[in-house]
């Protein structure tokens, strides 16, 4: 087996870097690495109000979680405990619910563990929020995605449409504003773009010009 290798993909929620990791994973021909469905599948299994359990409590609830990845691209499956992660996390709810408990050192740091573990197996192009800054601060190849609130917004508003889930567009701004304050805010592993990452501003381009900057620099 050749040497692994990583890629990194940050920014804030609703910037696209879902559908950008999986298309340059599938350049590379690697697997993706969804890792805030990581998060928002802790925070799902946990449920509502965990973040205020006692952080023992977390530790025992966490002790039997596995996570396994297949697939490459678009097609790559993140598993929990052998069954793949599906659309049950992907509600704004469970959003909020994630960042709740991403502020918790012993959340991250059992994630931390299991992304890491993952990123020894195989190569990857993992996507999150400190992959660059924290969980792979060695990797080759950083990027850090960004675009203003108002077009994150308009983006997921368009998403949620087209599977049939109207939405509220001042509501998702002020979701999106909520998450981005704690994100950015948070004491532990706080969101900011890696000091060696290419970050790139999304707010003007479209997917494809997007990908081909991902693409130029990996090349």
């Amino acid at each position: 087996m050749g040497k692994r290798l990583i890629v990194t993909i940050d920014g804030p929620a609703g910037v696209g870097k879902s559908t950008m990791a999986k298309r340059l994973a599938r350049f590379l021909a690697i697997p993706y690495l969804d890792t805030g469905a990581m998060f928002r599948s802790v925070a799902w299994k946990l449920g509502q109000g965990a973040w205020e359990w006692p952080e023992a409590d977390i530790e025992k609830a966490l002790s039997g979680v596995e996570y396994a990845l297949s697939g490459v691209g678009e097609e790559s499956v993140l598993a929990l405990n052998g069954v793949p992660i599906g659309d049950e996390i992907r509600t704004e709810q469970v959003g909020m619910w994630a960042s709740n408990v991403a502020t918790l050192p012993v959340v991250r740091t059992f994630l931390k563990k299991a992304q890491q573990r993952l990123g020894e197996k195989f190569s990857l192009v993992a996507e999150g929020r400190d992959m660059g800054t924290v969980i792979f601060p060695d990797a080759p190849h950083k990027f850090f995605l960004d675009a203003s609130v108002e077009e994150r917004a308009h983006r997921r508003f368009l998403q949620l449409e087209a599977m049939g889930k109207p939405a509220d567009l001042k509501e998702l701004e002020a979701q999106i504003a909520a998450r981005d304050h704690q994100d950015r805010n948070r004491a532990v592993a706080p969101l900011k773009p890696a000091a060696d990452a290419v970050v790139i501003d999304t707010t003007e381009l479209d997917r494809e010009q997007v990908l081909a900057a991902l693409k130029e620099a990996v090349a």
